[in-house]
């Protein structure tokens, strides 16, 4: 049988052009005034996914 695409995953990591995984960073999305602005703007933007869980990431999305 084929394996499936986690689409819980899928939903939440992109893959480059050149192959890396980026993510979106926690604590963004709700309650956010009782956070501080200062930490709202350094959790814009995406990062990389952790280097010890590329590969289990991979394998979620199919592409191991």
């Amino acid at each position: 049988m084929k394996q499936k695409t986690h689409k819980g995953m899928a939903k939440r990591v992109k893959i480059t052009g050149k192959g890396k995984l980026r993510r979106e960073q926690a604590g963004r999305r709700h309650l956010l005034e009782g956070k501080p602005s200062t930490r709202t703007r350094r959790l814009k933007g995406t990062t990389d996914v952790a280097k010890s869980d590329v590969k289990r990431v991979k394998r979620m999305l199919g592409k191991a």
